[in-house]
C-alpha cells in the first residue's frame, strides 16, 4: 500500500474518533433508500444525531429499522433517540425546510433513479431529480447548513469516450437521468458563486452492497442477478456482456460523504468529486464473480450461464473513473476493492432473501 493511502486511511480513521466525541446533526435525504440507510447506520455508530426525511417511493421502512438495529446492536445500546424520521418529498419546499431546522451537514441522497425509468417517465425524474434538488438548495442555504453534500451520477459523463473519467472532461448526457445529475451540478456551482453556499457533488460509479433493493424493473445489476441466481431464474445480460462498469462497494461512498462534509480543506469545496476505485469489471466478468461466490456458499446451486440480449439504450459502453482528485483533495481510499466488497454483500442477500 502506498504511503499516500496509509495516509488517507489514518485520516478517515481520525475523522471517525474525532465525531464519536463531537456530536453534529445531520439530515439524510432519501435516508430509506440503498444509500441513505447505509449512512444512517454509520453516522448512529458515530454519535451523531440524523434526522432522515423519505416519502417511500423507491425506499422501504425495513431499510431504516435494518439500520437502526444494526447499528444498535454494534454498540449495544439503543440508537432511537439520535435519529428523527420526517416522511416528506422533496418536492413539497415546506417539507425540505422543516427537515433542515437546526442541520450542520445535509447529505442529500433522495432522486428517483435509473436511467431506463428516466427514459419511459421523464416528467417524474426532472420533478423529483432537478425541482426537488433546487428546494433542498434553497432551504439548506435560507437554513445556514454548513455543508450540502449531494448525489451525483458517473452518467454526467455521457458519450465521452476518454477512460479514465476525470471530473472536469465531459460530453453529452444520453438519457434525462443523466440530464438531471448534470443540472444538480450547474445549480450547486451557481449558489456556490451567487450565494457563497458550500457545496460538493458526488458522482457514483455503480455502487453496491447491503440493503440494495432486488426487485422491480429498475433494480441495479448485482443485487438484481444475485437474486436471480440463488432462486436459480435466468440472468440475462444486455449485448455481448463486454460492458464495463467500476463498481464500487457502499462503504466507500459512506465514506466520501462523510469526507466531504467535514473538510476542512478550502480547495476542496464547491467540487466535484468521482466516487468509484479506478477499476474496470465486464458484465461477463461480474457475473461469474457473483455466480462463483454463491457457488461456494450455497451447495445446492448449479452452475448457469447468461442469456444475451440486445444492447439497452442510453447505457454507456465503458466507464472507469479516475479518483486521483478525491485522494488528493480528500484524502480519500476506497477501503473494499470489488472483490471483498461482493464478498460482504452475497453473505448479506443469502440472509435477506432467507429471512424473506
Amino acid at each position: 500500500m502506498s504511503q499516500m493511502a496509509v495516509s488517507s486511511l489514518n485520516k478517515y480513521l481520525e475523522l471517525q474518533q474525532y465525531l464519536k466525541s463531537n456530536q453534529k446533526v445531520w439530515l439524510v435525504t432519501g435516508v430509506a433508500g440503498f444509500i441513505g440507510s447505509n449512512l444512517l447506520e454509520k453516522l448512529l455508530i458515530l454519535n451523531q444525531k440524523v434526522i432522515g426525511l423519505d416519502n417511500f417511493a423507491t425506499g422501504h421502512q425495513s431499510n431504516i429499522d435494518q439500520a437502526i438495529k444494526d447499528a444498535s446492536e454494534l454498540l449495544g445500546q439503543d440508537l432511537n433517540d439520535n435519529f428523527k424520521f420526517i416522511e416528506g418529498n422533496v418536492v413539497n419546499l415546506d417539507d425540505c425546510r422543516n427537515a433542515c431546522l437546526g442541520v450542520d451537514y445535509v447529505l442529500h441522497q433522495a432522486a428517483l433513479g435509473s436511467v431506463p425509468r428516466s427514459i419511459e417517465n421523464p416528467i417524474n425524474t426532472n420533478l423529483a431529480n432537478v425541482n426537488g434538488f433546487l428546494n433542498m438548495l434553497v432551504a439548506s442555504k435560507d437554513e445556514g447548513v454548513k455543508r450540502f453534500v449531494y448525489a451525483s451520477s458517473s452518467s454526467t459523463y455521457g458519450d465521452h469516450p476518454d477512460l479514465p473519467k476525470k471530473e472536469d472532461i465531459i460530453g453529452k448526457p444520453l438519457s434525462p437521468y443523466a440530464v438531471t445529475k448534470l443540472i444538480n451540478e450547474l445549480y450547486a456551482d451557481v449558489f456556490a458563486s451567487t450565494y457563497g453556499f458550500k457545496t460538493i457533488g458526488l458522482r457514483y460509479f455503480n455502487v453496491f452492497g447491503k440493503r440494495q433493493d432486488p426487485d422491480g424493473d429498475y433494480a441495479a445489476v448485482i443485487p438484481k442477478w444475485t437474486a436471480k441466481i440463488i432462486n436459480e431464474e435466468a440472468v440475462f445480460i444486455n449485448g455481448d456482456g463486454e460492458t464495463t462498469r467500476d463498481f464500487c462497494y457502499v462503504d466507500n461512498a459512506v465514506q466520501m460523504n462523510i469526507l466531504a462534509a467535514t473538510t476542512e480543506n478550502t480547495k476542496a469545496i464547491n467540487q466535484i468529486y468521482n466516487v468509484a476505485l479506478n477499476d474496470q469489471t465486464s458484465l461477463n466478468d461480474l457475473y461469474y464473480m457473483i455466480e462463483s461466490r454463491l457457488r461456494n456458499r450455497l451447495a445446492s446451486l448449479d452452475s448457469k450461464k447468461p442469456l444475451y440480449r440486445d444492447f439497452r439504450i442510453g447505457d454507456v459502453r465503458h466507464s472507469r473513473a479516475s479518483i486521483e482528485k478525491a485522494q488528493r483533495l480528500l484524502e480519500y481510499e476506497p477501503n473494499y476493492k470489488i472483490n471483498n466488497g461482493l464478498d460482504e454483500s452475497m453473505d448479506w442477500y443469502i440472509e435477506s432473501l432467507k429471512k424473506n
